[in-house]
């Protein structure tokens, strides 16, 4: 499928006049991504909201990095305070100096505007539909990483990868980029008709788990093709796969098979790959997502509450075990509770969700000289009793403690 809170861009002010510093990345030991050293959670959408003043909607709504298409769009993110990130393509090596030429060209054309941050090649290039070939091979990628890199030293290269390939095929393209992405979108009616990307099955995904709960399991597997330092970013669900049918398709739309993603459904998709170790989100498909609508107001929902935690979620491991101990409920537990602990501001942060279909009950232990534990976002706190706290989520739910002294 092609695709085509807020961290600000650093102003200095001479003679009166702005004038924005153009973005340095890198990336942290953790694959964290570092903007002008800063560690930092990336909060992303592959569209601006369709509005009048689209990139300020989207830096209210906590999105720090969109995609842009032009200058004139990059101007607006700058303005918003939003970083913007653009693809330029990849060499063609049957026409290697002329592709060469036409990829500089392209490259030199956005290099130096302040809004830009990362540039990206191709979309999926180890992935075509219902083939095991892959779209374009990895060694074009290689050629390409260095040329890009020297026209913009600062700035980070981006490549989505389809979730389906096996790792060892994902893992040859590492050496064209230097983020590595995922897109999986796994909120479907069933009974689609034949349309680009999914699979006979209707489904987009090709693991053996089907719930929403397979976004951490393909968090699980492109760390297996990142490695542990490289940057991950996985690419969330913003739009019904109905709504992905055009005038041009042979079946219309069917009003029933309508299915956004809920606000339970996104919050907890954003989060099960956070815990699970991306260091940040992208949304892909909000273009197809009415707006105003219930559904948009959902992923802004949701994106607000991330960036409203991002310093947190961008923080070093702290390197701290909690003991984890479930409660009889009825049936098995097959991946239960899963959780990421941060440490900031002098508290910590349990980010836990329940990656079973089913309820849990869960007792943490192992919090010490911690006395008292909010639960953000849900008017609670819960007692801390002989270091240990008790609570139950449902399926597919998601609690953020944050532990007091």
């Amino acid at each position: 499928m092609r695709k085509f809170f807020c961290v600000l861009g650093l102003f200095i002010f001479a003679c009166g006049a702005a004038v924005a510093q153009p973005y340095e990345l890198a990336f942290d030991t953790d694959g964290t991504i570092l903007v002008n050293g800063t560690r930092t959670l990336i909060i992303g959408s592959y569209y601006a909201a369709k509005s009048d003043r689209p990139y300020a909607e989207m830096a209210e709504a906590g999105f720090n990095l969109v995609r842009t298409g032009n200058p004139a769009q990059m101007d607006q993110a700058l303005a918003a305070g939003v970083m913007a990130w653009t693809a330029v393509g990849a060499l063609d090596l049957e026409k290697r100096e002329e592709s060469k030429a036409k990829l500089t060209a392209r490259v030199n054309a956005i290099k130096d505007h302040p809004a830009l941050a990362i540039i990206e090649t191709v979309d999926e290039p180890a992935w075509s539909w219902l083939k095991k070939e892959a779209r374009i091979a990895p060694n074009v990628f290689a050629e390409t990483y260095p040329i890009i890199k020297e026209l913009a030293p600062g700035k980070l290269l981006y490549m989505n990868q389809g979730p389906t390939n096996l790792v060892s095929t994902l893992k040859a393209y590492n050496a064209g980029t230097d983020i590595v992405a995922c897109d999986i979108y796994p909120v479907n009616p069933g009974g689609l008709h034949s349309m680009f990307a999914l699979f006979p099955d209707g489904y987009q995904g090709d693991l053996n788990n089907s719930h929403i709960s397979q976004v951490g399991d393909y968090v699980d597997k492109m760390r297996k093709v990142t490695g542990p330092n490289r940057p991950l970013l996985m690419v969330l669900q913003a739009f019904a796969w109905e709504t992905l049918l055009s005038e041009t398709d042979v079946v219309e739309q069917r009003e029933e098979k309508i299915l956004y993603p809920t606000y339970k459904q996104s919050r907890f998709m954003a989060f099960q790959a956070l815990i699970k170790g991306a260091n940040g989100i992208i949304y892909w498909g909000s273009s197809h997502m009415p707006q105003p609508s219930q559904a948009w107001t959902d992923i802004k929902r949701v994106t607000g509450e991330v960036a409203s935690l991002a310093e947190v979620l961008a923080s070093p491991d702290p390197g701290v075990t909690v003991g984890t101990t479930y409660h009889e409920m009825g049936h098995s537990v097959d991946d239960g509770v899963q959780i990421l602990v941060r440490d900031h501001g002098g508290y910590r942060y349990l980010f836990t969700c329940n990656a079973d279909k089913n309820k849990c009950k869960v007792t943490f232990s192992g919090f010490g000289e911690w006395t008292q534990c909010v639960v953000l976002n849900e008017d609670r706190v819960l007692p801390i009793t002989s270091n240990v706290i008790t609570d139950e989520w449902r399926r597919f739910g998601v609690h953020i403690y944050r532990l007091e002294k």
